[in-house]
């Protein structure tokens, strides 16, 4: 086979890989599309929990009721579907990996999977309810708090994805020493620099609170320690099999 053809046989499989992946996350979608209200009522919660008695949210454009419980049976496929998106990818690029190369990525994959999911269940569980009774306490007195339920979701998304990524310091870290870009001594060294940022990320994606600014800024300050000494844990391994 020329590379041509090769080429062309690695489109064809890209395309399959990728057309499984579509099928995949719209048959998770129209399994949760009839409770795409009752998902989004499990999402509001965390806000709705802290309203005063009476409190409600709001939708302020006529098909915003429809679109946005759509969009979040859309996030929940997308997050249900994710092993099996992961699995495609996996598999088409698996066959061009050395064998120590397939043994190192793999768990990878499968960790990072795992962290960004508990990175958006440690914000939907702890993060949520601390940010959302700061915010109905902030609220000057007979001002009452009805978020429209559009801008509601565009914040969590945002908290979501900010914390999912955070959740992925230690993959970042792993990466980052396996490929030789930067040694443990050096992100050692440079952690004062890191705790530092962490803050900083904190005061950019929270609300203007302390407590819900430590929630993000010490788990990226923990999870760049439990990076590291996972780096050190695969560097070690590394150097013993080349030893042996």
């Amino acid at each position: 086979m020329n590379t041509s053809e090769t080429f062309i046989s690695h489109l064809i499989e890209l395309r399959e890989r990728l057309l499984r992946i579509v099928i995949g996350l719209v048959l998770v979608f129209l399994c949760l599309f009839p409770f795409a209200n009752k998902i989004y009522t499990l999402l509001a919660y965390p806000l709705l929990a802290k309203l005063p008695a009476g409190g409600h949210m709001i939708a302020t454009a006529v098909t915003t009721p429809f679109f946005v419980p759509m969009k979040v049976a859309m996030l929940a496929a997308f997050v249900i579907s994710l092993p099996h998106t992961l699995y495609q990818l996996w598999a088409f690029v698996a066959p061009g990996l050395y064998t120590h190369e397939r043994r190192f990525m793999a768990p990878l994959i499968v960790a990072s999977t795992l962290l960004f999911i508990v990175g958006m269940a440690f914000a939907y569980f702890l993060v949520f309810p601390v940010v959302f009774g700061f915010i109905t306490s902030a609220a000057p007195e007979g001002v009452a708090v009805m978020t429209d339920i559009g801008s509601y979701l565009d914040f969590v998304i945002t908290l979501f994805m900010a914390f999912g990524m955070a959740f992925e310091v230690p993959v970042a870290v792993v990466l980052l020493v396996r490929f030789g870009m930067v040694n443990i001594k050096t992100l050692k060294e440079i952690r004062s620099y890191v705790i530092v940022g962490a803050f900083v990320l904190g005061a950019i994606f929270t609300p203007p609170d302390v407590i819900s600014q430590i929630m993000l800024a010490v788990p990226l300050w923990l999870l760049y320690e439990a990076g590291i000494l996972a780096a050190g844990l695969v560097d070690a391994k590394r150097a013993q099999t080349i030893g042996d």
